[in-house]
């Protein structure tokens, strides 16, 4: 069980340090969303989390978010997806309400049919592969115009950014390149999309770089082990 002491203090030094990062940006603080990713914490975690004033939660596994999703359903909580996702399990995904990780045309096609078909709308991000490592998924800056199109014509996956994983790297500076190139991408593909709106999100920095992420524009952080500590993985 998480001391709620130890969680309370880490909380709220990330909320400290979010706010540090946009201040030197120039930024409001407020233009920076924290997603708290509880995947593998159990429910209760979760629930203390919330109770310290935290809204928004990231999961990567689509069953073990509608769990939790379904077990806080008293709670008013923002559930978002930020794993790799199938597209058989499309129907299932859009009870999310964000979904950070379409990286396909055909992808964002049926994330679009399964939100209608359940009548309901899903805030989706494209994610952008600027690395082109093997073991990490997205679309390739060249693909992410036809994406955009396709964007425009859907009425249930409701475009609103861009996502990126860049490489796993000691030094948050050596990130920094990469954040910016997306925030860059974003501002050449406004134009394109049927309002601005459409690119308003970055998501970009998890726990030992979002303060790097923050300052080139990220606008949703996705911080996990510094909120709730390491995870333990079991086979």
């Amino acid at each position: 069980m998480l001391d709620p002491v130890v969680l309370s203090a880490r909380l709220s030094g990330i909320r400290e340090r979010l706010a540090d990062a946009a201040r030197r940006a120039r930024r409001d603080p407020a233009s920076v969303r924290l997603v708290a990713v509880s995947k593998t914490f159990p429910i209760d975690a979760v629930r203390a989390c919330a109770a310290l004033g935290q809204c928004d939660f990231g999961e990567n596994k689509v069953q073990e978010g509608l769990a939790k999703s379904e077990a806080t359903a008293d709670l008013s909580l923002r559930w978002h997806f930020i794993g790799h996702l199938q597209s058989n399990k499309a129907k299932k995904a859009v009870a999310f309400d964000t979904i950070h990780s379409i990286d396909s045309e055909a992808l964002l096609i049926k994330i679009d049919e399964a939100a209608h078909a359940a009548g309901r709308t899903v805030d989706v991000l494209l994610q952008v592969d600027l690395a082109g490592e093997a073991t990490k998924f997205g679309a390739t800056p060249d693909q992410l115009a036809r994406l955009v199109d396709t964007a425009n014509r859907c009425t249930a996956a409701q475009l609103v950014g861009l996502m990126t994983l860049p490489p796993a790297v000691d030094d948050p500076e050596a990130a920094r390149p990469y954040f910016a190139t997306l925030r860059e991408i974003a501002e050449r593909l406004t134009p394109r999309a049927r309002h601005a709106a459409m690119l308003r999100e970055l998501s970009m920095g998890m726990s030992h770089d979002f303060g790097v992420a923050i300052e080139e524009g990220a606008t949703l952080v996705r911080v996990g082990s510094a909120i709730f500590g390491e995870r333990e993985y079991h086979a």
